[in-house]
């Protein structure tokens, strides 16, 4: 028997204006963006992977377009991306549908050919209102321009708005943290979405780190301005749901919950993976070898990795930890959990173990201690 669709899609946009310092994402940087030829080779994807999937099963609960910066195919690029994945795969009435943008693409009259489509979420590449610090990153707007962002999704009919912010920077830079903060609260997002800087290699960033022009902000700085976010932003009404990520009530990201909960989601594009439940895949990364395979009709699969049971469980732990769901728990893992509440890095309830915000900074040596 066939098994079920997946009924939560991503798909990868790699354009971007420029590369920010530390991204070791698969991008394609375009002055002009080849939305035409992209569009048509992420249906040739599509139909090469389900030739006969037009509207079966019901079609998409979520569907996430993530990058690259999607929002770089502009007003009618992901109008008709989104239009043409409907048609194929169908993308429920109630469904989530998300786009990440950078300030600078977002216009009134974009927001609003996004959401005539169907896009009702929209993530924005904020990641600091510091100018410093935003040229230091290489982004390509101002400070300015992200409030005008927010301003121009809501009058375009795009209401659920989450805001991507960037912790721990290198103390050169002096970028004040809580200022951040200060500023994305007064902008009343639904969702804020914190990452701690990491240095990846073959980035700018880490070459900059290579030379000594730039130093990683120590260990404490990152805990500090960790635990800061979650005072500030569960002081201001937002639940601090996982690790990363803070919402209003109603507002959590479906389409990120499906990861989380170790459901099975589909991925297309360069690099995109996929999860079944079982198997991992991926698709090759770069831009031009993804469009070839595809539209020679060949499978763009660089990879893929079936799951041992070992691995299974392991997984299951880890997501398990990083929500505030938290962990169903036996009896002698919640013994060997003790110590973690005492220290006051975890609560235990009904079998249940959940970590505090002290714990999520222990994330990967608590989940390994349990498995």
């Amino acid at each position: 028997m066939t098994p079920p669709r997946p009924r939560h899609l991503y798909v990868h946009v790699p354009f971007c204006a420029r590369r920010c310092s530390y991204c070791d994402f698969s991008i394609a940087v375009r002055r002009d963006v080849p939305v035409e030829e992209y569009t048509q080779a992420l249906l040739a994807e599509l139909d090469l992977r389900s030739p006969s999937s037009e509207g079966e099963r019901g079609g998409l609960d979520t569907l996430y377009l993530g990058g690259g910066t999607p929002s770089r195919l502009g007003a009618r690029g992901v109008a008709a991306l989104v239009s043409a994945i409907d048609q194929r795969l169908g993308i429920a009435t109630d469904a989530e549908v998300t786009i990440e943008a950078n300030p600078d693409d977002v216009s009134v009259d974009a927001a609003r050919a996004w959401r005539d489509a169907g896009v009702n979420r929209m993530s924005l590449g904020a990641q600091s209102f510091d100018s410093k610090a935003l040229a230091w990153m290489h982004r390509t707007h101002s400070s300015e321009q992200i409030g005008a962002a927010v301003d121009a999704a809501r009058a375009g009919g795009i209401d659920n708005l989450s805001l991507d912010l960037i912790f721990a920077l290198p103390p050169a830079l002096e970028r004040d943290w809580h200022d951040d903060l200060r500023r994305t609260i007064a902008l009343a997002p639904s969702h804020v979405s914190l990452y701690g800087l990491t240095i990846h290699e073959r980035t700018p960033l880490a070459r900059w780190r290579d030379r000594g022009e730039t130093t990683e902000a120590p260990d404490e700085t990152y805990a500090a301005e960790f635990l800061l976010a979650h005072e500030v932003l569960a002081g201001a009404g937002f639940e601090h749901y996982e690790v990363s990520s803070y919402a209003r009530p109603g507002a959590r990201s479906r389409h990120n919950a499906a990861y989380w909960s170790g459901a099975s989601w589909a991925g297309i594009g360069p690099a995109a993976h996929e999860f079944d439940g079982a198997r991992r895949r991926w698709n090759v990364g770069p831009y031009a070898q993804w469009v070839q395979l595809v539209t020679a009709g060949r499978d763009p699969k660089e990879g893929e990795e079936v799951l041992s049971p070992e691995n299974r469980e392991a997984e299951r732990v880890y997501l398990g930890l990083r929500t505030s769901s938290g962990l169903a728990v036996s009896a002698s893992e919640g013994s060997k959990a003790a110590r973690w509440v005492e220290a006051g890095w975890a609560s235990l309830e009904r079998g249940v173990l959940r970590l505090t915000p002290e714990g999520w900074l222990r994330l990967d040596a608590l989940a390994a201690a349990l498995t």
